[in-house]
């Protein structure tokens, strides 16, 4: 039976522990470029103890941003800021990922705190959207984007390959592609978004077309010692999620024969209207249920910040990693903290050396 700080071995990388930080974005660059903030932010919650820390969500062009904000990898300098961010988490002991992804129609959006809505037609700061079909998302996120071409998908799939390329050349040990959230990935796979009559659209095959590309085509540049994983939505709660998690369950099958080596589980959010079950571990039996099925090592984000619910959710298989996210925010120590609420021998060392020795040899 698995333990939350049992070491996790994916590929030819090893982590220290089952913990890890998912991509939670900051919305702070500057035309891509991450700053000072993000190596604060990301190191700190590197020393707390986590095996492993991804990286924000990062766009794979400009038009792939959430937000003016958002992180990017599509030029030299944006690769170049990444270098100490990765160091800084290497340093602090554990591995360095990163999320690459493109927003679709959800993106040209003010930031969460400015009306996390679609930006002005008037304002210079937005940008035309593209997706699958012309079908705005709805609500806050009404902007019609343009329906794409073939030549936009082979030209975006070749963006998700140069930034892999990039991210490699930062230094980054763990690849996260980003299909899930209502984002590009996603809205070829949902009928809700894609209403093509190509080969891209229509049946379960022509609507896994895309994502199914996108893997074998960054495989080809990605290391095969170094994990490939994606953040795909598996399931909708709009009404049909026994038909929408099956059709998932094989295309995770596609993911893993194409060198695909973990799935992180998460909701769809296609449709403005899901009703989704919001409760502590609620994707858990979702992902055992994919992991059963497709052989996949998996990881979750949702409702896991809790030690007890994150060491059960390990040793009842239903995930390989936790993805613990705002509870590192609140303390960046959470491992240390999880560690001693679950009675862990000695949990001072879940820390850095520097730190475990001041609190082991010093302890009251």
């Amino acid at each position: 039976m698995a333990s939350l700080f049992d070491p996790f071995q994916l590929k030819g990388v090893a982590l220290r522990n089952r913990i890890a930080v998912p991509p939670m974005c900051q919305y702070t660059a500057e035309d891509g470029v991450i700053n000072d903030w993000h190596q604060v932010h990301l190191a700190s919650i590197a020393r707390g103890g986590a095996g492993l820390v991804i990286v924000e969500a990062t766009a794979v062009s400009p038009e792939g941003r959430i937000t003016p904000g958002c992180a990017g990898l599509w030029n030299d300098a944006q690769t170049a800021a990444f270098v100490p961010v990765v160091q800084a988490i290497k340093a602090a002991g554990a591995v360095p990922g990163i999320q690459i992804g493109h927003a679709g129609r959800k993106a040209s959006a003010n930031r969460p705190w400015e009306g996390d809505d679609h930006i002005a037609a008037s304002d210079p700061r937005g940008w035309q959207t593209i997706a699958p079909s012309a079908v705005a998302y709805g609500g806050g996120l009404s902007k019609l984007p343009q329906a794409m071409t073939t030549q936009d998908i082979a030209r975006v799939q070749a963006d998700f390959v140069a930034a892999a390329g990039r991210a490699l050349e930062a230094g980054f040990e763990w690849l996260e592609l980003h299909f899930a959230h209502g984002y590009l990935g996603q809205s070829f796979f949902s009928a809700h978004s894609n209403h093509r009559d190509d080969r891209y659209g229509g049946n379960l095959e022509n609507r896994s077309r895309f994502l199914l590309e996108t893997v074998a085509a960054v495989r080809e540049v990605w290391p095969d010692h170094l994990p490939l994983t994606a953040r795909f939505g598996v399931i909708e709660y709009d009404g049909r999620d026994d038909e929408t998690l099956a059709e998932s369950i094989e295309l995770t099958k596609g993911f893993k024969q194409r060198g695909l080596d973990m799935l992180s589980v998460s909701v769809g959010f296609s449709t403005p209207s899901a009703n989704i079950p919001w409760g502590p571990a609620f994707l858990g039996p979702v992902a055992e249920r994919v992991r059963n099925e497709t052989g996949l090592p998996v990881s979750s984000a949702w409702g896991f910040g809790t030690p007890e619910l994150a060491q059960q959710a390990i040793q009842a298989g239903h995930l390989d990693l936790v993805m613990v996210g705002r509870a590192h925010l609140a303390d960046p120590h959470w491992p240390y903290q999880a560690a001693r609420a679950l009675g862990v021998e000695r949990p001072s060392w879940t820390l850095p050396p520097p730190y475990a020795h001041w609190l082991e040899r010093y302890a009251a």
